[in-house]
């Protein structure tokens, strides 16, 4: 017992101790014609020539923005240091969905993350750019994001995961702005179809990218959670799927990363 709590001890003082720097990472999107902040976390280590680092993209759920993850997670910070990684918390609009808006122009997410933002980051952080060194997570509208990103761009993320993630936008068809962002379920079908992560499990070969998600048993997410895991049973699709008690939740968020960040550390490794 003396042993385990030195040990919890020694992590909470480790912790505590880490000194990671933030910036904020001011990015124009050519696609959208705007400047869009993202958070930028280095570890204390950091150096812009002698070593270079992996990437953690952390994608915020609706109705957030770039410093949410701060907010709901402020030990990512710390996490910077522990895994000597960067982490890039991307403004992704406050319900984007991260897809490209067949009906908004203004909103074009995927290209925006998938390709203006990888390009910025790697040209102004001593970054490994490569895809054995660049993962992506989120939770909820965040969660759906970092699958789908991940499914439709694996030259771009070699590891992926997702907390609490709306994996099946279809049965919300009045929810977050879908349909400002994919017109009505009942006039653009095919809209929706085409942009919910579990109708893209065909874009996996179960070869390339390494994945995880989770949901708290609680969720409202939790169905279409446990049915993706099901389809990727059937396909044959290695995947890592856990639950757990919780619902939609900041306390099931904040525990949830420690998890995804030691599922990057291994892939990366």
């Amino acid at each position: 017992m003396k042993t385990v709590y030195s040990f919890f001890l020694i992590y909470c003082f480790t912790i505590s101790v880490f000194a990671s720097n933030v910036d904020t990472l001011v990015v124009h999107s050519n696609i959208m014609n705007k400047d869009i902040k993202n958070v930028v976390i280095t570890p204390d280590n950091y150096s812009k020539k002698e070593k270079a680092y992996a990437v953690v993209y952390l994608l915020h759920g609706a109705g957030g923005d770039y410093k949410t993850w701060l907010a709901k997670a402020p030990k990512v910070k710390a996490y910077a240091d522990l895994y000597n990684v960067i982490i890039v918390c991307p403004d992704g609009g406050k319900t984007s969905w991260y897809f490209d808006s067949p009906v908004d122009k203004t909103m074009q997410y995927e290209t925006y993350i998938s390709k203006e933002l990888i390009l910025s980051i790697d040209q102004n952080y001593n970054t490994i750019p490569d895809i054995k060194h660049r993962a992506i997570s989120g939770f909820s509208m965040g969660g759906h994001g970092a699958l789908y990103l991940a499914f439709k761009h694996p030259d771009v993320w070699g590891a992926a995961a997702s907390m609490s993630g709306g994996v099946d936008i279809r049965p919300f068809p009045r929810g977050w702005d879908l349909s400002k962002r994919l017109g009505s379920y009942a006039e653009n079908p095919t809209n929706w179809e085409n942009n919910t992560v579990i109708n893209l499990v065909h874009l996996l070969n179960g070869k390339n990218l390494k994945f995880l998600f989770d949901c708290g048993v609680d969720d409202f997410f939790y169905d279409s959670n446990v049915r993706l895991h099901k389809k990727l049973i059937e396909r044959n699709i290695p995947h890592d799927y856990i639950e757990r008690p919780g619902g939609h939740t900041n306390k099931y968020w904040a525990n949830s990363i420690k998890y995804h960040m030691v599922f990057f550390k291994d892939f990366f490794n």
